[in-house]
């Protein structure tokens, strides 16, 4: 069973966005990007890496860069259970 996105902030992911820089298969002078997004874990992104790893096993096109930023969203300090509702009207 997969977690929720707030399961996995509470349990200390952060959301990552990679840009992968690669060549293209037939034109090697020609670079495109492609956008990753995942909640990982910093710093080691295992789950950052497993792409990575499948790309280059996978892909055709050879990584030439990647760049990525991580933001931890929450932390379990953050959260807080609102018991409660207002309604207006």
């Amino acid at each position: 069973m997969s977690l929720s996105e707030t399961e996995l902030m509470l349990r200390g992911y952060g959301l990552t966005t990679a840009e992968l820089y690669y060549r293209m298969p037939d034109f090697r002078n020609v670079l495109n990007s492609f956008i990753w997004q995942d909640y990982d874990l910093a710093p080691d992104h295992p789950r950052l890496f497993k792409f990575i790893e499948f790309w280059q096993e996978t892909i055709e096109g050879p990584l030439h860069s990647v760049s990525f930023t991580h933001r931890k969203r929450i932390s379990s300090g953050e959260w807080r259970n609102v018991v409660g509702e207002f309604r207006l009207n």
